[in-house]
């Protein structure tokens, strides 16, 4: 009699059948547990199960299915690849606590376990900032019957270097062989070499390249190139382009990264033109300069405040089909239009539009608050609106864009703005309702004004007494009514308005010029 286990909290037993049984497996037996999905693959095999791993959303879910094809499912044992899938699922997912119980039953399985599923997971270790438990995987290899090789040992230093644990890893290779009965190779030595570098242990790194030779391992180009960016590193320019110039001279074929480290060196110390002549050797050397040295030489001429050389760069960096970055964007964008070159900042990223890369609402307002700022105001609406398909202006570009229409007095068209913002679901904040409040008390329209600072108010926005100032000198020449509505307005609007300042600009204008000034007085004191 086949049953089902039964999911109520409350489940109804049978007596009659739990006496009628002889022993736990007969118990188990007469019962059918459910798989976790549905629906199963029937029959199940190993690269359905595999497939069906890889597909499910929730690691916990797929292990729970690891599981019941392990313990379920008849005449079935998942093999070592299903295991190394399952493994994969839950170290890319950080569910790392689920892993120890599956590499148990992968211990007790009897398979026969390959290094691949160990390396995968101190990679994991390493990139989830947890080196101890890369150094603890790496250890427990022979417990597994498997012998680890320089290829886990390598993945294990460059975890512990990502890290920053660069004295242990040093002290790791010095032991590999005696220790671990691991040979080191080229890549081994690189690692040991980045590590000893990146604790500025330049004598020690030359040490070790000195005696590569006589393990026989002949350093190779990204060797010399780590020597070259610790030199870098140390301010040692003329160093550096010794061992440049020598690596050349013994016939080595340099690539983007071997003339980048020393362009970056000589752009970290100051020498941009050097950076740039040996930018020109590499062309002479058919070497194409890559997204990375286009970048490092860009950024540093922004930070030469050299506008021309920026942008000239920029554009053979668009001609080879690199697109920057936005950061690197930003900032060539900034050093033109700090040196006035607004047009053809907008110009350049126009053309970066171009490429098929996604409007960026940092860029746009950056361009439109320079344009803004050199008081071309309408250049900047039209560059607003030519940004618009596509483009979600910030807050911020809408505050920008509108405060320069009020101080040019166009209040028309800082409202269209506004009712273009309020369409797009972008809701005002206070510098808004400042910016306009300011630009209807420019032009005459005090009561305007007092309509949005009621409004304001209501929202719950702390108005700035400069603001609140500017308000109550445009109202004084209104009347009684709108003073009243004001003062109203003020006591719920915090921030101490009603202030000394205040009363004495209140006294000023409204009583001591007013014949009526007690009526007036004994009004604004009764509300």
């Amino acid at each position: 009699m086949q049953r089902h286990l039964s999911t109520r909290s409350s489940p109804i037993i049978n007596r009659d059948h739990l006496l009628s049984l002889s022993s736990h497996s007969s118990l188990l037996a007469s019962y059918t547990v459910s798989p976790p999905v549905k629906p199963f693959p029937s029959p199940l095999t190993q690269s359905r199960l595999i497939a069906l791993l890889r597909r499910l959303p929730d690691p916990s879910v797929s292990y729970q299915t690891f599981l019941y094809s392990l313990h379920y499912v008849p005449n079935f044992t998942p093999s070592f690849p299903v295991y190394l899938t399952l493994i994969h699922i839950l170290a890319s997912s950080r569910s790392y606590h689920l892993v120890p119980p599956v590499l148990s039953l992968l211990r007790r399985s009897g398979l026969d376990c390959k290094e691949i599923v160990f390396v995968s997971l101190i990679r994991s270790y390493g990139l989830a900032s947890r080196p101890v438990d890369s150094l603890r995987m790496f250890l427990s290899i022979p417990s597994y019957k498997c012998r680890p090789t320089v290829r886990a040992f390598n993945v294990l230093l460059m975890s512990l270097i990502r890290n920053r644990k660069l004295r242990f890893a040093a002290k790791l290779f010095q032991i590999s062989k005696s220790k671990f009965g691991i040979v080191p190779n080229v890549s081994t030595c690189n690692i040991l070499l980045k590590a000893l570098c990146g604790i500025r242990d330049l004598e020690a790194a030359l040490n070790v390249l000195d005696e590569m030779p006589t393990m026989g391992i002949a350093p190779n180009l990204i060797s010399y190139t780590t020597i070259i960016s610790c030199h870098c590193t140390r301010g040692d320019m003329s160093a550096a382009h010794e061992w440049f110039d020598e690596i050349i001279k013994q016939g080595f074929v340099p690539d983007p990264t071997f003339y980048t480290v020393l362009i970056l060196g000589y752009c970290n110390n100051g020498y941009l033109d050097q950076a740039i002549k040996i930018m020109d050797e590499m062309e002479l050397n058919d070497v194409e300069p890559n997204e990375i040295t286009y970048s490092v030489v860009i950024e540093s001429c922004c930070k030469e405040r050299k506008p021309g050389e920026a942008l000239n760069l920029l554009d053979e960096m668009l001609d080879s089909n690199y697109i920057p970055n936005k950061s690197l964007c930003c900032k060539v964008i900034d050093v033109l239009c700090e040196n006035g070159k607004v047009e053809e900042a907008c110009e350049m990223w126009k053309r970066v539009l171009m490429k098929n890369v996604m409007h960026d609402d940092a860029i746009s307002s950056t361009l439109i608050y320079w344009l803004c700022k050199k008081g071309a105001v309408f250049k900047a609406r039209k560059l607003f609106d030519g940004f618009e398909v596509g483009f979600r202006p910030s807050l911020f570009t809408y505050n920008t864009l509108m405060t320069s229409l009020c101080e040019n007095g166009e209040l028309h068209e800082a409202a269209r703005l506004w009712d273009n913002m309020i369409e797009r679901n972008c809701k005002p904040n206070v510098v808004t309702y400042n910016v306009f409040i300011n630009g209807f008390c420019k032009v005459g329209k005090a009561k305007e004004a007092l309509c949005l600072f009621e409004e304001m108010v209501e929202k719950g926005f702390k108005v700035s007494k400069v603001t609140f100032r500017v308000l109550v000198n445009g109202l004084f020449e209104l009347g009684n009514e709108e003073i009243i509505r004001v003062i109203k307005c003020a006591k719920l609007g915090g921030n101490n308005l009603l202030d000394t300042e205040f009363w004495e600009i209140f006294v000023r204008k409204f009583v001591s010029v007013n014949m009526n000034w007690r009526e007036n007085l004994q009004t604004v004191i009764e509300n």
